[in-house]
């Protein structure tokens, strides 16, 4: 064992000084362009390495700018989608504006149409259950609202006052089941008249009305005046639904001009009905 470990060590001595010969020798030996062997081959592998080592950081480099970019550009992103939701709101704000600013444009008109006296009022509530159909307007006793008053819109019929408090008011709707009106239709060919009750739903009923009227599909229904709270006149609706059961009306449907579910200005109409100031003469 000690021979061959002699041996191994002499064979590394040998080729240690095997190598320092031919590195010696390079050193001294000019390539053709006048540079030393030895400094050739050092420059051209440190030139490897140097090259895989700028490769490398460069990789990194390029890698990081894109996390750096990327974050960057995700938060313009966030900028960009917080201006743009900012931006919807005011837009909804702005048509919700321009949308109340038509209302009251529409209110003023009918206003400015009529010779009644009116104040405009906003619905603030409406009814809890489909049973009562009704609404809650900002106007009550204390600006000269009263019972059974009247309440249109640029439209047609609402309905009227029913429960009237200090500064606020209850109106039944037109539709609601309990409620009814006057009405002819308005066609001077026809002038067939008859009642306007509510069905609950968002149509009308025309009831009362004679055998012999003549009503078909499409004819305007008005307000008549006949019932003392609605002023003569008004559009309440269109007829829908002739039905006939032999020479008498089994049905006749309308369908209200007032979308009641888009509501939210609307006229009560101050003037007193003809009806009610000579009922109010009369009583004691």
């Amino acid at each position: 064992m000690a021979i061959l470990d002699l041996r191994q060590r002499t064979g590394y001595l040998f080729l240690a000084v095997l190598l320092g010969h031919v590195i010696l020798i390079s050193a001294q030996v000019n390539s053709k362009s006048g540079v030393p062997v030895l400094e050739t081959a050092v420059f051209g592998v440190f030139a490897e390495v140097q090259r895989g080592t700028s490769a490398i950081v460069s990789g990194l480099s390029r890698v990081w700018s894109g996390y750096v970019g990327l974050r960057s550009v995700g938060a313009e992103n966030d900028v960009l989608r917080r201006r743009l939701a900012e931006t919807e709101i005011a837009l909804q704000e702005q048509r919700a504006l321009a949308d109340r600013s038509r209302g009251f444009e529409q209110l003023l008109e009918l206003r400015n149409r009529t010779s009644l006296r009116t104040t405009g009022a906003e619905i603030i509530a409406a009814g809890a259950t489909p049973d009562f159909r009704t609404v809650t307007i900002d106007k009550g006793t204390r600006q000269g609202l009263r019972t059974d008053m009247a309440v249109i819109a640029p439209a047609g019929v609402v309905g009227r006052v029913i429960v009237p408090s200090g500064n606020a008011a209850k109106v039944q709707l037109l539709i609601d089941r309990n409620a009814a009106a006057g009405a002819v239709i308005e066609r001077r060919e026809s002038r067939a008249q008859g009642v306007i009750v509510g069905t609950g739903d968002d149509r009308l009923r025309m009831e009362y009305v004679s055998e012999i009227a003549d009503i078909v599909v499409g004819d305007s229904v008005v307000t008549s005046g006949i019932d003392g709270i609605y002023p003569k006149g008004f559009l309440i609706g269109r007829v829908e639904v002739v039905e006939k059961t032999g020479p008498a009306y089994k049905q006749i449907l309308v369908r209200p001009a007032v979308d009641f579910s888009s509501l939210e200005e609307v006229l009560v109409v101050m003037t007193p009905h003809a009806g009610r100031e000579a009922g109010a003469e009369q009583s004691p």
